[in-house]
């Protein structure tokens, strides 16, 4: 994957940008998951485009997949070390959203629990 305009931080939004990858990999940075329980954490998309997203973020090397030979078939996924490296990004996507959201649009805090407000807490401990 080459970026068009030679600049690393379009390789890198190729990677994590997408409308649901960042929120996955937030709620896969808190641990594993079932397709299902990532359908209920994220309810407004689709299961395709969740599908479609988890396959990018798998063949890039962000999340890895595990199918269990079970009836019914049992899938879980999980972040990779590669994506435990993008949590500083992600929580500073964040802040400036949460910033960008308070400063120029002066609309009330967020309501919805945002698993990203844990990230850090997530990633310190990973580390140690």
């Amino acid at each position: 994957m080459e970026p068009k305009s030679g600049c690393a931080a379009e390789l890198t939004m190729a990677v994590i940008g997408g409308l649901w990858k960042p929120t996955i990999l937030v709620n896969l940075l808190m641990g594993k998951k079932r397709f299902m329980e990532l359908c209920r954490l994220i309810p407004d998309a689709t299961h395709r485009v969740l599908t479609l997203q988890l396959r990018e973020l798998e063949a890039d090397g962000l999340v890895t997949r595990r199918v269990f030979a079970e009836v019914p078939p049992r899938v879980e996924y999980e972040a990779t070390e590669l994506a435990r490296s993008v949590a500083p990004i992600l929580a500073s996507l964040r802040d400036w959203g949460n910033a960008f959201r308070d400063n120029q649009q002066r609309l009330p805090a967020l309501e919805p629990y945002c698993p990203a407000e844990e990230l850090e807490a997530a990633t310190a401990s990973a580390a140690s």
